[in-house]
């Protein structure tokens, strides 16, 4: 398997945007965490099976699909229901994310996780990429950008593991602080240091 970097960030930090140009300007493979979490309770999946047989189909909308709403409100309110949704989606999650890692074929890959640090998913990167923004940036962002108050991404914030914690899990930082900041110096530079480590690792 090629290198594999963990790609994260708190809310807002750019995330997307990273991985993006990484993949506009060097055609380089991405696997999201989000988008496979949607995927294994998409209609007919075993993930959106197991759902509705545990909640009922009172948990479905009418296209048959997974009614986010009502399962947030449920697990919200129910700790023992979020464990046991937990400890369903998670191995599945997981198992599909490595399927797909398995199947990049650029020289190296990203893995997006907003969570990664917070699952403890750093076992299936070799590298973790932190993208760093201050905490007043990520507030100004989110609220522009969610349409909601500045208490509620607090909130958010204070759910993530702190800018601290993260940045001293990270073996590369992309620093993207203000609006203008010049992100793809900073990823072509680590665009070559990447290819040179997996280069490197071919010929061990």
């Amino acid at each position: 398997m090629p290198l594999i970097i963990g790609l994260t960030g708190g809310i807002a930090s750019g995330k997307t945007t990273v991985a993006n140009l990484f993949h506009e300007h060097f055609g380089i493979d991405i696997v999201d965490a989000d988008i496979v979490a949607r995927e294994v309770v998409e209609i007919g999946s075993e993930g959106l099976n197991s759902i509705a047989l545990h909640f009922g189909d009172d948990i479905l909308s009418e296209d048959g699909s997974l009614n986010r709403a009502k399962l947030r409100e449920i697990i919200f309110s129910n700790p023992e229901e979020k464990q046991w949704l937990n400890n369903l989606l998670h191995p599945l999650i997981r198992n599909k994310i490595q399927q797909d890692l398995a199947s990049i074929s650029s020289p190296y890959g990203f893995l997006v996780a907003p969570l990664l640090i917070e699952n403890n998913m750093q076992e299936m990167v070799d590298r973790i990429l932190v993208v760093d923004v201050s905490s007043e940036e990520q507030v100004n962002r989110t609220v522009i950008r969610d349409n909601v108050t500045s208490e509620q991404v607090e909130a958010i914030l204070k759910s993530q593991v702190s800018r601290e914690l993260r940045l001293s899990q990270a073996d590369d930082v992309i620093e993207n602080h203000t609006k203008n900041q010049k992100l793809l110096p900073q990823i072509t530079e680590l665009h070559q240091k990447y290819l040179a480590i997996e280069l490197e690792n071919r010929s061990k």
